[in-house]
């Protein structure tokens, strides 16, 4: 791959990869609870908390990014006071970077989720708490597997989204080679030097593979998990 790459081009796949996958697997247990709320309850406000999350799919990124560097700066009104009192810092840091995917990745994460929860058979789990099992029990046993499908497919759309995120990233994190520059911001970076469209090329064919794979290796997941349920519950 170095060979392929310079010592930049890897520095910014090897940094989105991370950044991506910290922004899955720290937002997973949210979308999850999420999922399950917005499938399984009404209260008032359900719409307006319903908005809330999808909210990153129709604003412009460049407005979460603000408003993460608002919030979570080094002077904002929670980032502040973490850096005060704990001195952990976000913005500029590739942890903010995971931030801000994870957030523009949320909603994708949750619709799949939301979606393979609502075709989960709840007579199923009403039998099963008839039995005498516990709500937690029901949730592991039945309802999990019955959903993992959607889970699945929830995390690499958001793997993905979180992979070619661009204005939220710059915005709160800047682009700071080998500390907030992923793929996407090495892409940009490329297009404004002279001379860089070999190098844009060569990201771009590797970000379309990576992004590619990832929906490939989710839908065939995704099927062999079905086809696994389906036989055990024959």
């Amino acid at each position: 791959m170095t060979e392929i790459l310079s010592v930049q081009e890897w520095a910014a796949l090897s940094l989105s990869l991370k950044v991506s996958i910290f922004a899955v697997a720290g937002s997973l247990p949210f979308g999850l609870c999420t999922a399950w709320v917005l499938a399984r309850t009404r209260f008032p406000g359900y719409s307006l908390f319903n908005a809330l999350i999808h909210l990153p799919l129709v604003l412009p990124p460049v407005v979460v990014g603000y408003v993460l560097l608002v919030v979570l700066g080094r002077k904002g009104a929670l980032g502040g006071w973490l850096y005060d009192i704990f001195g952990v810092s976000f913005a500029f840091t590739w942890k903010g970077a995971a931030i801000a995917a994870a957030i523009m990745a949320f909603p994708l994460m949750v619709r799949a989720m939301r979606l393979s929860l609502e075709a989960v058979d709840r007579n199923l789990e009403q039998t099963a708490r008839t039995l005498g099992a516990s709500s937690v029990r029901v949730f592991l046993t039945i309802t999990l597997p019955l959903m993992l499908p959607g889970l699945v497919t929830g995390c690499v759309l958001a793997f993905a989204r979180a992979l070619g995120e661009f204005g939220a990233t710059i915005t709160f994190v800047s682009n700071i080679p080998g500390e907030t520059r992923t793929l996407p911001l090495a892409l940009y970076t490329l297009s404004q030097a002279p001379g860089g469209e070999s190098g844009m090329l060569r990201l771009a064919l590797i970000s379309l593979a990576v992004a590619l794979g990832a929906l490939m290796a989710s839908e065939l997941l995704a099927r062999r998990i079905s086809r696994m349920t389906d036989g055990t519950n024959k």
